[in-house]
């Protein structure tokens, strides 16, 4: 494990390499860590990954306190609606799609082999990057996110999407982001006729070991496909 903060890619990131070398060019999995965190978050679920995984965890691009940060800014109005900087969020949408484009060339991976793991937030990002520019990415996992209606709007062809596969997971008692919002994302994506897995747990605004559990199973069952 190393930690790259080098400028010729646009992105602080973590990186652990396949621990099981089953291939030249490896699968890349691209964790997405959630608002007021920063890379060390999902890196922690490492150990539990397939040992095959090139493992990428990036640091989002705006700080918004000492070592959190931010895909985009959020604003609640007066009736606890949250608002998202859209803007922002097309910045960081388009910056992801370079990042992978830098992590091909810098580690040797197989582009037809990219992964996207994020949460809350990253998850939305995850989900935006992969309906944009499914050429850029096999399979995603968002974890307790939402689906950004305007990344769906952005989609230019629902064949090439249908190709992606995605796994969604939520906590019932999610208080951050309401369970409604993974039942959204499962309705939305199953319209669209996108490949899903979709899975609920008993439990708040986190990953608990049963999710975790069944997310590296997936992320492994894929691998073997």
């Amino acid at each position: 494990m190393r930690l790259m903060i080098d400028h010729s890619l646009s992105l602080v990131h973590l990186v652990q390499k396949p621990r099981e070398v089953a291939a030249v060019e490896p699968p890349l999995l691209l964790l997405l860590h959630g608002i007021g965190s920063n890379e060390h978050d999902l890196f922690s679920m490492r150990p539990h990954l397939d040992p095959r995984f090139l493992v990428v965890s990036v640091r989002a691009p705006i700080e918004i306190m000492a070592s959190g940060y931010a895909w985009f800014n959020i604003e609640f109005t007066g009736e606890g609606a949250i608002v998202p900087d859209l803007d922002q969020a097309e910045a960081s949408r388009q910056l992801l799609v370079q990042f992978i484009d830098e992590l091909a060339e810098a580690y040797a991976i197989d582009r037809r082999s990219v992964y996207l793991m994020g949460f809350s937030q990253g998850a939305m990002m995850s989900l935006s990057v992969a309906l944009t520019r499914p050429d850029k990415v096999a399979r995603v996992v968002a974890m307790s996110g939402r689906l950004p209606e305007q990344a769906v709007s952005k989609a230019e062809s629902l064949e090439e999407i249908r190709k992606l596969e995605i796994f969604v997971s939520h906590g019932i008692y999610d208080d951050l982001l309401p369970i409604g919002n993974g039942r959204a994302c499962r309705d939305r994506l199953q319209e669209l006729g996108v490949p899903l897995t979709y899975r609920e747990y008993p439990m708040g605004h986190e990953v608990r070991a049963e999710a975790l559990r069944d997310i590296t199973a997936w992320l492994t069952s894929t691998l073997e496909r």
